[in-house]
C-alpha cells in the first residue's frame, strides 16, 4: 500500500515537473516584448496593435486544449464558456473579429510564422525559430 501511495506521488510529482510552461509567441518580425496586461489586453480585443504598432492578429488553440487553458487561466482569467461568450458578444456588435482557431501547436506556430503581427500561445517546450517569445506567464 505504502508502495502504491510513493508511486504515484512520484509519477505525479513527475507528470507536473516535466511539463513546459505555455508562452506567447509572436511572428519574427515582431520584437515587442509583451507585458501580462497587455498580453490580456491583446487577447481580450481591448488592444488591437503591438506596443511597436503593428496591427495584431489574435490567434487561439481549439477550446478544450490543455495549453488554450492554462494560458487563459494565467492570462485573461476567462473560462472556454466565459471566451466563447465574450467573443459571441464582441462579433455580434461588430466591435472585433473571432481570432483564427488552430487544432495543434504545429498549425498555430505555422500561422503565426506566416503573418506579421500575428500571436498565439504554445507550450514553451515547441518554441522554435520560427516564432518569437513576446511573453512568458
Amino acid at each position: 500500500m505504502i508502495k502504491r501511495i510513493f508511486l504515484a506521488t512520484s509519477l505525479a510529482l513527475l507528470a507536473h515537473t516535466s511539463s513546459a510552461a505555455v508562452v506567447m509567441i509572436g511572428h519574427p518580425a515582431t520584437a515587442d516584448q509583451l507585458t501580462k496586461k497587455q498580453a490580456q489586453a491583446i487577447y481580450l480585443a481591448k488592444s488591437k496593435k503591438l506596443p511597436g504598432g503593428m496591427s495584431v492578429t489574435v490567434n487561439e488553440l481549439a477550446a478544450g486544449d490543455p495549453i488554450r487553458t492554462e494560458f487563459h487561466d494565467k492570462v485573461t482569467g476567462k473560462s472556454d464558456a466565459q471566451l466563447k461568450s465574450y467573443w459571441s458578444r464582441l462579433v455580434f456588435t461588430g466591435k472585433a473579429a473571432a481570432p483564427s482557431e488552430h487544432s495543434s501547436a504545429v498549425a498555430m506556430k505555422a500561422a503565426v510564422a506566416a503573418k506579421p503581427g500575428a500571436v498565439g500561445y504554445i507550450d514553451e517546450a515547441d518554441v522554435d525559430g520560427s516564432v518569437v517569445v513576446l511573453f512568458k506567464p
